[in-house]
Parts: structure tokens; sequence; C-alpha cells
């Protein structure tokens, strides 16, 4: 039988890559090929997926397939039938049958069904991620009996929570969909700037990371496809889009998550103390090193480590950690002692690798190694729809903190904020956020501006109304001129790259409504009628 343990975590893997940004429409074609190809690996005759019916008190078959000559398995399964593979699973724990005579006398319910099914040897796992059990992955053999190993059942667990996170990932899409139609349609009820966007209306899936836009969707797909497997991730992406926020993601949704995630500021250590921190030191190794002291390495030993800014390593530096990644190996400061450590590694950089690589500051094949599983963390520019969401988190969790019952966030505010090119991301917009709290007098969130006193045409408050340029206009007027002229430009298109909103660097919305404040339509429509 294949059961060579690194080609069975290589066959896992490349199921796992094949659930990256799979649609909600190819999932269960993507479940039963997934399904197929371990049952041909392992050598078996049955794999089937079973949710559990609450309503029912049921096991319902989502998805199977049987070898040719091997029947399908009933659509439905009574709980009673099987109560201790029922209690197993719902525990946590998997289910694991070399042959049914050896089962104990409190699944004695299950063994009588098994036989009925024709049953000579049968395992499960549950179906489960983020402490949701969802129902169960069994795989079964009618012809002979089989010796289930630990570590296949340990990679048939992953199966299970690479099917689960895809399950619970499709019905929250549709879950959002609903609410957000929903959230539409309150909106549609009332002004923004009458109620705060409360953390209770803030769709929140993963910790503390916020939003709900499509590219950081992608990434958290990509998050929860690797998180069950060992391999190493590299976490690209700006000064402060939360990289590391995805790497404790990650963790959480590990077969590590109840172990120490240990981080690592790599930027924050000079060459000479980046190896001690990472892998110890003894007592004597250096001036000042009055006891022995463990690494992170040692510390995180069974869990995680995030190497946060690892283009900060020094050569000899990357070279002992290739071989922490290759062999679990290293040695602290001042000893030959090889020790030992099983952490997973998450490594993150705002650096460009690839020219490093190419300049020679930085190995090539630590590089390689670090890069198993990439994932571009994208700046806040980019996914700007999640501003609205962000702003009302940071306001909510910081208010009380701060001393301010902030309980309007006007729509103004969100604009000017969503027109910003937030050079320093997610940290720059908490920043923001804080000081504005600080000088909001009363009820109303006022805008600290961003960008070191930045001024947009938007922050411009609107009762300078004898404002004159220096060609003798009022500032309605060269507002109005300066984004009629625009929209020409461009066809009177609003949206979209290239068009008036793009080419004025704010939102859609906040450029109709001030067209429609400053009597501005396109010829042959009525004020405020716009593409």
């Amino acid at each position: 039988m294949g059961s060579d343990s690194q080609e069975f975590e290589n066959l896992l893997m490349q199921l796992s890559a094949s659930f990256i940004n799979v649609d909600s429409e190819e999932l269960d074609t993507c479940i039963n090929d997934a399904l197929q190809s371990i049952v041909i690996f392992l050598e078996v005759e049955r794999g089937t997926v079973g949710q559990f019916d609450l309503e029912q008190g049921s096991l319902k078959v989502t998805h199977s397939y049987a070898v040719e000559g091997i029947d399908p398995i009933a659509p439905s399964i009574g709980a009673q039938h099987v109560p201790y593979l029922v209690q197993l699973i719902r525990s946590g724990k998997p289910f694991v049958c070399d042959r049914l005579d050896d089962l104990p006398g409190a699944a004695d319910t299950d063994k009588a069904f098994g036989k009925d099914l024709g049953v000579k040897s049968a395992a499960a796992v549950p179906l489960a991620a983020g402490g949701i059990t969802l129902g169960l992955v069994s795989f079964a053999i009618l012809s002979a009996e089989k010796k289930w190993s630990r570590t296949v059942i340990r990679r048939l667990q992953m199966l299970g929570e690479i099917f689960a996170n895809a399950l619970l990932r499709r019905k929250k899409e549709t879950d959002l969909e609903t609410a957000f139609t929903e959230i539409k349609q309150l909106k549609e009820l009332a002004e923004l700037e009458n109620e705060v966007w409360r953390e209770q209306v803030i769709s929140r899936h993963f910790g503390d990371i916020i939003g709900e836009s499509k590219k950081l969707k992608n990434v958290m797909q990509q998050v929860l496809q690797v998180a069950p497997a060992d391999s190493t991730v590299l976490l690209h992406g700006e000064s402060g889009t939360g990289k590391e926020l995805f790497a404790k993601a990650i963790h959480d949704h590990s077969l590590r998550s109840k172990q120490p995630l240990i981080r690592v500021n790599c930027a924050a250590l000079t060459s000479s103390l980046i190896e001690s921190e990472l892998f110890g030191h003894e007592k004597g190794a250096f001036t000042g090193a009055l006891e022995a002291r463990p690494g992170r390495f040692e510390i995180a030993d069974g869990g995680t480590i995030m190497l946060d800014e690892i283009g900060e390593f020094d050569l000899a530096v990357q070279s002992k950690l290739l071989r922490v990644i290759q062999f679990g190996e290293f040695e602290r400061v001042g000893s030959s002692k090889s020790r030992r450590s099983d952490a997973r590694i998450i490594a993150s950089t705002n650096r460009d690798l690839d020219a490093m690589v190419r300049e020679g500051k930085f190995r090539q094949d630590l590089y390689y190694r670090l890069s198993v599983f990439p994932i571009e963390i994208p700046p806040l520019r980019e996914r700007k729809q999640d501003i609205p969401r962000l702003v009302a988190y940071f306001v909510e969790s910081m208010r009380a903190r701060l001393g301010k019952n902030i309980t309007r966030i006007p729509q103004q505010v969100i604009d000017e904020l969503v027109a910003y090119n937030w050079p320093g991301n997610i940290r720059e917009l908490e920043n923001i956020v804080e000081r504005s709290i600080i000088i909001s007098p009363g009820s109303t969130l006022i805008l600290s501006n961003p960008g070191n006193g930045r001024q947009s045409i938007l922050a411009i408050p609107d009762n300078l109304s004898n404002f004159v340029s220096p060609e003798g206009q009022t500032l309605d007027e060269v507002q109005r001129d300066h984004i009629r002229l625009v929209c020409e430009s461009c066809g009177w298109k609003i949206d979209g790259a290239g068009n008036a909103a793009d080419m004025l660097d704010i939102n859609p919305n906040t450029l109709r409504s001030r067209m429609k404040k400053l009597g501005i339509s396109r010829p042959g429509r009525k004020i405020g009628v716009t593409h």
C-alpha cells in the first residue's frame, strides 16, 4: 500500500492547494475528487463525508466516492445506529477500527450496524475547524481488514480540517450575502452619521482581522488552506498591514493552536543578539551571559514561531536558520551540543527578498525553504472598502480607554478617510482614529487629518462661503469648475478605474453627493443623476 508518510503529506498539500480560491459552485466536485484521490492512495474502498443533521438526529451523507463494485452508502444514517462513533467525533477524537471485533463493549451497537453493512475495517475523523464540528470524514473497507497507522489518522485529521474550512467558508459567504443585503436596507432607512457602526454589525470571522473586501477574503482563504499543514509560510506585505495578525490566524487554525505562538521582532534586535535570542546561550558564552538561557526556538517547541521582518537576518544567522528548517537542529551560543525543536516557522517581511537574493544579501536556498507557501498581504489602499469597518472597530475598542463617548461617525469623516492613500496602512489608520477620538469634544468623531496636515478638497469646511480664489472665484465655484472639467474629460462616468471618482481620488458616492450639492449634472440630465 502507498503509505509513505512524505508521499501522503505531499498529496494532502496538493489537495489543499486545489481548495484555494475554489468557487462555491465547484466545492462539492472538489471534495468528491479529493475523496477519490485518498481512497485510491490508501487502497481502501469507500470515502464519505457526513454532516450532522440536528433536527433529524442523523448523519447526512453529503459527499461520497466508492470504487467499482462497492455500493454507495445510504444518504442518511440515524445517529442511534452509531452512538459510539458519534460520541468520539463530537468530542474531537478519531474513530479507528482495524477490525470490528476489536471494538469495545460500548460500541456493540456500532459493531452490529457495521456488520450489517458488510464493513470489515474503518476509520473516521472529525469534520471540524475553528471549534465547530460539522460531522465526519470516514473511509472503509468491505473486503478485508486494515491496520490504520497513527500517521495516516493524523493526516486524515488534516483532511477533515481542509474540508471543514471550505464548507464553513461557503456557509459564511452565504450568510454574508444575506447580512449585507440586510445592512444595505438598513442604511437606506437611516443616515450613517446618526449612529456609530458598532462592533456587533461588523462581520468578524478571524479574530482581530477586520474586513470583508475581496482581497482580504482571498488572503484568509489561503490562511485557512495552509493552517492545518506544517508547511513554512512567508507573509509579505508593507509595514503596518498587520502581518502578525495573519500569523496568529494561521496558528489559531492549525493543529498546534493549543501550543505557544512565539513572535520574534528581528528588526528590533542587533545582529549580535539575534543568534542568542533565537537559539539561546550558555552561561559565560559572552559578556553579560550570567546564566544559561533557552532561545525562542526551544520555547516554541511543538508550537509556532513567527520571525517578523526576516530580511534583517545577516548571512551567518541565515545559515543556522536553514539548518533548523531542514533538520530541526541548532546549538545554543557557547555550546556544541545539538538541540532539537519541532517549531513551525512563519516568516514575514516588507522587503523584496527576490532582489536581496540577486544581490547576494539573502541565501537562495533559505528563501526557497521559507516561501513554500507565500502569502501577499494587501496594503490598505487596495482594500479601502474595509476602512469603515476598521474605523468603527477602532472607535468601539478605544473610546472607553480614552474616556470619550463617541456615538456618531459622520459620513464626511468616512469619505475623507477612504479618499486618503494610507502609506502607513492600518497602523496609520489606527493612530489617526485615536488622535481623532482625543480631539473630539462631544459624541461626534472629528477627524484629525491624515498625512501630516494634508487637506483634500473634502477637508475644506463648507462654511467658507466668503473664500475667494486668486482668479476671483468662490470656493464652490472652484470646486464646481474642477469637478465638471474632470467629468467631461471621462465622458461623465463616475465609477471605475480612470473615471471621475478615480481621477479625483475620492469615493464615487462622495463625488455624487458633492455634485448634487454644487448643482452639477451631465448635460441633458437632472441634477444628481449620474452614471
